[in-house]
């Protein structure tokens, strides 16, 4: 499949399969997200990749803004942590860079994922103190995002399903909306 295609055809999934991710897909999975660019070449990511079933429970049940928001993640048989040091990047123009050098890192891993036919789900509605306590991360290292990695269910539940319309998911402006050639 060609790239534009993969990335046409991705989507968020909200519910998984309980088979396993190889140890394989998963190693090149994360050599995507090292490889990605970053500001001067700092590399400030840092990912924790969390296979504990508890630990993910908490995570599904304790981890979200309002609630238990992120419950769908309970059955991935692996969640990723997507961290930084904000001390390891640049800031200009009033923009801290370690977010952007995170999000391109975890959006190629993202991406690898899809290729191998399994699914994420960006989650940015994450309560960062409690999601850093259940994982012993360090308070200095900013939690930029998370994901839960694994194989699509057959069947996509009432929840996956009301989300997707919610959020309008498949939506997408047309190029003439967003780009501007020469000037705006």
């Amino acid at each position: 499949m060609k790239l534009l295609e993969l990335i046409q055809n991705r989507n968020s999934i909200r519910k998984y399969d309980s088979k396993e991710i190889g140890e394989q897909d998963l190693q090149d999975i994360l050599e995507a997200g090292r490889l990605a660019p970053s500001w001067q070449n700092k590399q400030c990511w840092q990912y924790v990749v969390v296979q504990d079933k508890e630990l993910i429970r908490n995570l599904a049940l304790k981890s979200g803004m309002i609630s238990k928001t992120n419950f769908f993640i309970k059955d991935a048989p692996v969640v990723i942590v997507a961290c930084a040091d904000p001390d390891k990047s640049g800031h200009m123009n009033g923009n801290d860079y370690y977010l952007v050098d995170v999000g391109i890192s975890f959006q190629q891993m993202m991406l690898v994922a899809a290729e191998k036919g399994i699914g994420t789900c960006w989650l940015g509605a994450f309560n960062e103190k409690k999601v850093k306590k259940i994982l012993n991360i360090p308070e200095k290292i900013k939690i930029v995002a998370l994901s839960p990695f694994g194989y699509p269910a057959q069947k996509q539940g009432i929840y996956a399903k009301a989300v997707k319309m919610f959020a309008g998911s498949k939506k997408r402006k047309p190029l003439a909306e967003i780009v501007h050639y020469d000037k705006w």
